[in-house]
């Protein structure tokens, strides 16, 4: 088994899923395609690839969300649908594949969400919480009255196809979103820009989820997004000005009830870090929980022994440890 890097921005491993679609590798700044060639169907992820500090080396890592791999061929007659393996011939071992080829030293790859990851001994990550359609619905009784109280002060959700999102649309959206990520002191990588989103909305596997105040302002919105077999709660926020209302609850009911009318589960994702208070609420919500994969390729064993630190830990890739 023989793996290529091919510098396509990504072009190799565009798919009709939100999370490998053209507009969301040019947001995300893919620069190239992973081919995996197999005997029984190729497997291709998009990737970033990057410099390496005092190297003339370079490393590579998945776009965010849950990009995974598009699979070329294969057995047509496999299994299908969310719980099906993303490979239908079974996960890979990828020791077993020589990355030479590639020029990497290492890769980070992040799996979609969803079944099987196609490549063995992937390591578990965050849990994501989802509200599945076919089971009970699960709601806390104190967001149920918060919702019922939005709902009589004038709050209503609508949902605008993300290519149809004019700029009003897309400017409270970026406000709402834009104030949470300042309140709440996140990391840079989450402080998109508007060009950023107007290339992921032109997908029209996107949605965005606006919640209104009685005055029309946008006071808490969200992006949904249609990959793999579910809908995601994708990036979203509430307005300083209307954080005290908690619309965010409006909007994350009326996503359940949007997905469960495409007959989709609707993924929340999870928590910065297990069992923090943004998980706490997205459980409020949730009736399962879907574990989430990624895989840590080590692609030149020498060269990441050689450039990996003393003491480094289990940071991955080692060498880029904080």
């Amino acid at each position: 088994m023989v793996a290529d890097l091919l510098e396509d921005g990504g072009r190799d491993a565009v798919s009709d899923e939100f999370f490998r679609c053209a507009g969301f590798f040019e947001a995300e700044g893919v620069t190239h395609s992973l081919r995996i060639e197999l005997a029984q169907g190729d497997l291709v992820a998009p990737l970033i690839v990057r410099q390496i500090e005092g190297s003339d080396r370079v490393d590579a890592i998945s776009p965010y969300g849950y990009p995974g791999f598009r699979v070329v061929g294969g057995d047509p007659a496999g299994p299908v649908g969310p719980a099906a393996p993303i490979a239908p011939f079974g996960p890979v071992d990828p020791s077993a594949i020589d990355f030479s080829r590639t020029g990497l030293v290492t890769a980070f790859v992040r799996h979609s969400l969803g079944g099987e990851p196609p490549l063995a001994g992937a390591t578990p990550r965050n849990v994501c919480l989802v509200s599945d359609p076919e089971l009970p619905r699960k709601s806390r009784a104190s967001d149920r009255q918060q919702i019922r109280k939005n709902l009589k002060r004038g709050y209503e959700v609508v949902f605008v196809p993300g290519p149809e999102a004019g700029p009003d649309d897309r400017a409270g959206f970026f406000r709402a979103y834009t104030e949470t990520m300042e309140r709440t002191a996140a990391a840079e990588r989450y402080f998109f820009s508007e060009l950023y989103f107007d290339l992921i909305l032109d997908s029209d596997r996107t949605w965005l989820a606006l919640a209104r105040d009685a005055d029309g302002t946008v006071a808490a919105a969200s992006i949904a997004a249609r990959s793999d077999g579910m809908l995601h709660y994708y990036l979203s926020g509430t307005a300083d000005s209307n954080l005290r209302d908690s619309p965010m609850k409006n909007v994350i009911e009326s996503m359940i009830e949007f997905g469960a009318a495409l007959d989709l589960p609707l993924n929340l994702g999870g928590g910065i870090t297990p069992g923090d208070p943004l998980e706490e609420f997205k459980r409020g919500f949730a009736n399962r929980e879907e574990q989430w994969f990624t895989s840590e390729l080590i692609c030149d064993p020498t060269a990441y022994r050689d450039l990996t630190p003393p003491g480094a830990g289990d940071y991955f890739p080692a060498y880029r440890a904080p």
